[in-house]
């Protein structure tokens, strides 16, 4: 069990309560509560995703927000709190009774984030999607991929958390530090759309500039260079070579059994089907340990393609402790890192309402009350 009063970090103190959801929500409140805030996960009755490495560190209650109790309850707690995450639809907040009017009702102060794929607003706000989808409209799907061929998902990544969890904490954050100057509470309309197509900043600068098209396969990252993608080694595994600038180039170039002249010059448009052709020769005569040996240590920017598993025990990583097996887990260690918050040895997942005593006692509750409740049906109550 998570004890709120031991929490530790720069975020030690600030309460973050998280309606349940999968993905990008429940992620940003895994790095609150990395960083030391108290999340408190409100799960619903019944089934669903079971409690994974996203809920380390939090607490859980299972609350019926069906009942009118349990949204009473629910208030309760969010008078207390600093941060709500919800990832509902537009508008079901509102109908549950949470919203951010009956929120702000109780607590003036507490940062409101609402972590949605379309926006709060907008055509398309109430249909379903998923980070396929949200990547779909921002440009960057279509430029993943070999060209002529179908665009490739990269994982959820991208959107979810990288346009959604990322963009959420930093409104998330940005409120706090606000309301530090202000007092007052706010609202974080985080869609995923919006911050995926705040990642393509780079590769609207680089468009405006003449230096990036639309079609897969002809830019400098999307594998269209001999120098910036991947290649197979003899025993079918990977190395992915990054050597753009020439000093890097001119490293990798030191280390491969190739004649520069037959080569060619870098950035040779001309020369790029050859230059292929001749790094995957090259990269096929040995296998990929073999490869990461020659490279180590070099600025060559060349490096063995590891799945998580092998990322884990790899020096590089290993020694920074960057993935720690714990139990059944392998976990991401806590980042960023901060000079003032020591790295974790242990990771606690919460167990589904497994808390509901420690926290309604704190919302002020009295133990009948918290027994009225559970007779009402409106807390499920799990060991404590």
């Amino acid at each position: 069990m998570t004890d709120s009063s031991a929490k530790t970090g720069p975020l030690a103190g600030i309460m973050v309560i998280e309606l349940a959801g999968i993905g990008p929500g429940p992620y940003a409140g895994q790095l609150l509560a990395d960083m030391g805030a108290d999340v408190v996960v409100i799960d619903r009755p019944g089934g669903g995703m079971p409690k994974a490495v996203d809920g380390r560190g939090k607490r859980s209650i299972v609350l019926d927000l069906k009942k009118a109790e349990a949204v009473d309850a629910l208030l309760k707690l969010v008078a207390k709190a600093d941060v709500l995450i919800e990832g509902l639809r537009p508008g079901v907040t509102e109908r549950m009774g949470v919203g951010p009017e009956a929120c702000h009702a109780v607590n003036p102060g507490l940062i409101y984030g609402r972590m949605t794929g379309w926006g709060q607003s907008g055509p398309w706000s109430h249909m379903a999607g998923h980070d396929i989808n949200y990547i779909s409209m921002t440009g960057v799907l279509n430029a993943i991929g070999k060209d002529g061929q179908p665009p490739f998902p990269p994982l959820n990544m991208v959107g979810d958390f990288g346009g959604g969890s990322m963009f959420l904490l930093t409104g998330i954050l940005a409120a706090l530090v606000e309301r530090g100057r202000t007092g007052k509470g706010n609202i974080v309309d985080a869609a995923i759309i919006d911050g995926t197509h705040s990642l393509m900043s780079f590769v609207h600068g680089m468009a405006g500039l003449g230096q990036w098209q639309t079609k897969r396969e002809a830019n400098m990252l999307d594998g269209a260079a001999p120098f910036y993608r991947c290649y197979m080694t003899a025993d079918g595994k990977y190395m992915a070579v990054g050597c753009i600038e020439s000093q890097f180039f001119a490293a990798m170039m030191e280390r491969l059994p190739i004649d520069r002249e037959a080569f060619g010059h870098q950035h040779d448009m001309a020369a790029r089907a050859k230059q292929h052709e001749m790094l995957e020769d090259v990269f096929a005569t040995k296998t990929r340990d073999e490869w990461e040996a020659i490279f180590a240590g070099t600025d060559a920017c060349v490096t063995p393609v590891l799945d998580y598993v092998e990322a884990a025990a790899h020096p590089a990583n290993a020694e920074r402790q960057a993935v720690l097996q714990d139990g059944r887990w392998l976990h991401p260690q806590i980042a960023p890192r901060l000079a003032t918050q020591p790295l974790a040895t242990h990771f606690e997942i919460a167990t589904k309402g497994g808390n509901y005593a420690s926290i309604l006692g704190e919302a002020g509750m009295t133990d009948p009350e918290i027994t009225q409740l559970i007779a009402a049906g409106a807390v499920v109550a799990n060991k404590d």
